[in-house]
């Protein structure tokens, strides 16, 4: 961004931000839905069978009749029949950068390929389809942990795929990249190059490069190297965000929780974000968390700048690695590999800098995977705390919050931090979490939702998208059954099954609450926004691993229907 334009952004911004024109054309309009199940997730976990909303507002919940008598005469009228009402879902941990920038990379997952061959089968066809001998080939979603045999791509495949184009493969987890000879030397890595701190560079037997790179600060550099990506993260960032909401539309998500905002263009990224709104573009809400090594400073911008549509809810801190990629910070040694994985900050660094972000009056989201770097970030809120800031109130997250030990729920509970699961690791990874990873007693300690919430601590369920398939009735299915891809009748960790309406709650009002935003979203209740999604089914009344299967009919953001299935 040119200096000139690199101005802060406060709170007091947010005055500016007006409401769209077509958010005003209908404030007055009224509607009744009635005939259905409806669910507005308040304390009690209340049952309905209408809902009243004006404009963009809802007005109440309750009987067919006195929701009729509410509305007053003239109200539309939409007839649920039968289906089920929901607050509209937020998505509390994705990655809008990623998902922006890498949604025309090349998938060679694990859903779609089953093996190391067929996936490097895969990359040869792509290459194949590119449109010229200048274009990178960009690939996503490769996951060495789910594939026969386990093994990592190394320049000895990707070279020989393609010895005259840059290659990047981003790993499914977002920590690790493999890339050939040719996009190592568009940064100058060489043998004898030093990785940045807090990463690790591949290497082969006798020290030269492998081409894989650990930690996002090895490898970022390369992929914005890409002209396409670079374009796409400046001009053309505010109609690819716009491409993402159209896709969490379908599944029912109204709000989705960016965990990695300004990483690369800084504040024009959340500029770019909030014109999407105009006109009505943008099909689902924002709330920002600043990236602690992206482009935004302390000071750049105020805590809460924006509206109800998009806004600075927090500043993210990544503590370590990924367990999957064996790069997560253990106590112990893995299962598989005499390592203990990755701090990305140290210690004594991450006290230091808690203090420092906490102290700015922002809310923290801190990734931890490992049982070690939970520890970490446990002792650096505790730092705080005993340096004179009350850090109860401030709704510390921890992300992805892996392996959690019962001592260490103990802690979260006195310190007032809060968990964000990254639940899908259950059922898509959990069979090479036991086997590989962790082992099998271990691994029990996998994504703890029960011990979560037995312990008094309001917790939440992610995709961390792209890392995992969006969807969020399917993470539903995953914290209610807890059965594995590979092993159907395999429960993993059956202790730690919750409830439906707890699985719920984690995706509405628990996860407004975690944003900072339970005034406004998170429930249907009288005053706050209409955002809602109208199921076919009761999630309640179907069998755990048939939520997935639900299908979602409507998805209403701020009053309108932006989706209809």
């Amino acid at each position: 961004m040119k200096r000139r334009n690199f101005i802060k952004l406060s709170a007091v911004s947010s005055v500016a931000l007006s409401m769209p024109a077509y958010v005003r054309a209908q404030t007055e309009r009224t509607i009744v839905y009635r005939g259905g199940i409806v669910l507005p997730v308040d304390a009690a976990f209340s049952q309905h069978t209408a809902l009243a909303v004006r404009g963009n507002r809802v007005l109440g919940v309750g009987s067919n009749d006195d929701m009729a008598a509410l509305a007053g005469s003239g109200a539309e009228t939409i007839d649920l029949d039968g289906r089920t009402l929901l607050p509209g879902f937020i998505e509390p941990h994705l990655h809008l950068t990623l998902l922006a920038a890498l949604s025309d990379a090349v998938d060679i997952g694990p859903f779609v390929f089953a093996t190391f061959d067929e996936a490097v089968a895969g990359l040869r066809q792509a290459i194949s389809d590119l449109p010229g001998p200048e274009a990178w080939l960009v690939g996503r979603q490769f996951d060495p942990s789910l594939l026969e045999p386990s093994r990592d791509l190394t320049t000895r495949e990707l070279d020989e795929l393609a010895p005259d184009r840059p290659v990047f493969i981003l790993n499914a987890s977002g920590h690790i990249a493999y890339v050939n000879s040719i996009a190592m030397n568009l940064v100058g890595y060489t043998n004898d190059s030093e990785p940045p701190a807090g990463t690790e560079f591949g290497r082969y037997d006798d020290g030269s490069l492998n081409g894989v790179l650990f930690g996002q600060a090895a490898f970022l550099p390369i992929l914005f190297m890409n002209e396409d990506i670079a374009n796409t993260m400046g001009t053309g960032f505010g109609p690819a965000v716009s491409r993402v909401g159209e896709m969490v539309a379908p599944h029912g998500i109204s709000t989705m929780t960016d965990m990695a905002a300004g990483v690369v263009t800084g504040l024009s990224e959340l500029e770019a974000i909030r014109g999407q709104y105009d006109g009505g573009a943008m099909k689902a809400r924002v709330r920002s968390f600043i990236f602690d090594l992206g482009a935004i400073k302390l000071g750049d911008i105020d805590p809460n700048w924006g509206n109800d549509f998009v806004r600075a809810s927090g500043w993210k801190i990544v503590s370590d690695g990924s367990n999957q990629g064996l790069t997560g910070r253990q106590r112990a040694p893995y299962f598989s590999e005499l390592s203990l994985g990755l701090h990305y900050v140290e210690p004594e660094d991450l006290m230091l800098r808690v203090n420092e972000v906490a102290r700015a009056g922002w809310q923290l989201a801190i990734h931890g995977n490992g049982d070690a770097a939970i520890d970490s970030i446990l002792n650096s809120v505790e730092y705080t705390t005993r340096n004179g800031l009350d850090m109860k109130n401030k709704r510390t997250r921890i992300e992805h919050a892996s392996i959690i030990h019962d001592d260490q729920f103990a802690r979260m509970a006195e310190l007032g931090v809060h968990p964000s699961f990254l639940i899908n690791h259950v059922h898509y990874w959990g069979h090479a979490m036991r086997d590989n990873v962790f082992g099998p007693r271990k691994v029990e300690l996998l994504d703890r939702c029960a011990a979560a919430e037995n312990a008094g601590l309001t917790y939440t369920i992610h995709t961390d998208a792209p890392v995992s398939p969006l969807g969020t009735l399917h993470k539903i299915r995953v914290a209610v059954a807890r059965d594995l891809w590979k092993e159907p009748e395999t429960i993993l960790a059956p202790q730690e099954r919750v409830s439906v309406e707890s699985a719920i709650r984690a995706v509405t009002a628990n996860a407004a609450w975690q944003c900072n935003s339970e005034d406004v979203i998170g429930s249907l209740e009288e005053g706050k926004l209409a955002d809602m999604i109208i199921l076919e089914e009761d999630p309640r009344a179907v069998d755990p691993t048939t939520i997935s299967d639900i299908k979602v009919s409507e998805t209403w953001m701020d009053g309108n229907k932006v989706y209809e299935g």
